[in-house]
């Protein structure tokens, strides 16, 4: 690696992919997947068979609806806050419950991509087209300290699906759940989805389909940073490469460089060697069972209130309060 002058970041992006490509062993983080293409990418990736988690969450989401529903609603009505909401299908079935029962509520749905917002918003005005939903594009926790600072006492229900918790270590995963803690009034809710630790293989395979769409979508972190920062990655001379360590519940992706190899980024103005078979870690997938999400509440200052699973018992969501202090 190479620099010739300081680097004055413009954003975030710029900032983290610096640090993580000038870091050994190099990192970038999975966040940074997500443009218009890698949106498409993953909405793919929750339709494959091998991607059990989808499946399963909808198979909780459409056997439990009208306990869930009782569990949100609140006489002065609530606000749903979906962190992470995505094209927000599995949500769509609560929603249709919610609207079904004529309960009073409000929708934000809270994502970094402003692309996806936009065409989940356009999908909801069009299917209910009185439904309050309010976008807010961002970082997490920038929006909920917003909304945590709230002077209403209307319940807010924050809502995590889809395991996302599980891109963090575990004690990224605690300060993850003290932040959400923070922005929470006592009769607020977390509802979060986790995934299961199961067959080791079975977890490995939906993160190595067949059809390598999954590779295509760690590649794209590679094709982002050629779009913005004006960099030549040659995604081919990159192998997509998962892991799964059943003893931690750890899922790892990483892109390994398959020959000897220089970039440039122009926009930072540094040049990054890659030596044959160097790797980049892109994203850490967790696998939980209850002890451990019982440790991680404990640990966060929350209570798990209520769970709910699939049928097979391979993904939970679970319900959390604030502790009684």
């Amino acid at each position: 690696m190479k620099t010739t002058t300081k680097i004055e970041f413009q954003n975030t992006f710029e900032k983290e992919v610096y640090e993580g490509l000038t870091a050994f062993p190099k990192r970038l983080s999975s966040k940074w997947f997500y443009d218009k293409k890698g949106d498409k990418l993953f909405q793919k990736i929750m339709e494959l068979p091998e991607y059990y988690l989808t499946s399963c969450e909808y198979n909780i989401i459409e056997k439990h609806q009208e306990e869930i529903a009782k569990l949100f609603d609140e006489p002065q009505g609530f606000d749903l806050v979906e962190l992470g909401a995505g094209d927000g299908k599995k949500t769509k079935i609560l929603l249709e419950k919610f609207y079904e029962e004529n309960l009073e509520f409000t929708y934000r749905p809270i994502d970094i991509s402003a692309s996806v917002l936009e065409e989940l918003e356009e999908s909801i005005q069009e299917k209910w087209p009185q439904l309050d939903i309010q976008t807010e594009q961002g970082m997490y926790f920038d929006v909920l300290k917003k909304l945590g600072n709230r002077d209403t006492a209307r319940k807010m229900v924050i809502m995590v699906l889809g395991s996302n918790i599980g891109n963090l270590t575990h004690p990224q995963a605690i300060d993850f759940l003290v932040n959400i803690r923070k922005s929470m009034q006592p009769e607020d809710l977390l509802f979060m989805g986790l995934d299961q630790k199961k067959d080791p293989q079975q977890i490995l395979n939906a993160y190595n389909d067949t059809q390598e769409i999954t590779a295509e979508f760690n590649k794209n972190i590679l094709r982002r940073i050629n779009t913005e920062l004006d960099s030549n990655f040659n995604t081919e001379a990159f192998k997509h490469w998962p892991v799964y360590d059943p003893e931690t519940g750890t899922a790892k992706s990483f892109l390994v460089s398959t020959t000897q190899q220089k970039v440039t980024l122009k926009k930072l103005n540094i040049e990054v060697n890659f030596a044959p078979w160097e790797s980049i870690h892109t994203e850490i997938s967790q696998k939980y069972d209850d002890d451990v999400v019982q440790w991680l509440a404990q640990e966060a200052g929350l209570e798990i209130t209520a769970q709910f699973s699939d049928t097979q018992k391979q993904f939970t969501d679970y319900a959390f309060k604030r502790k009684a202090e």
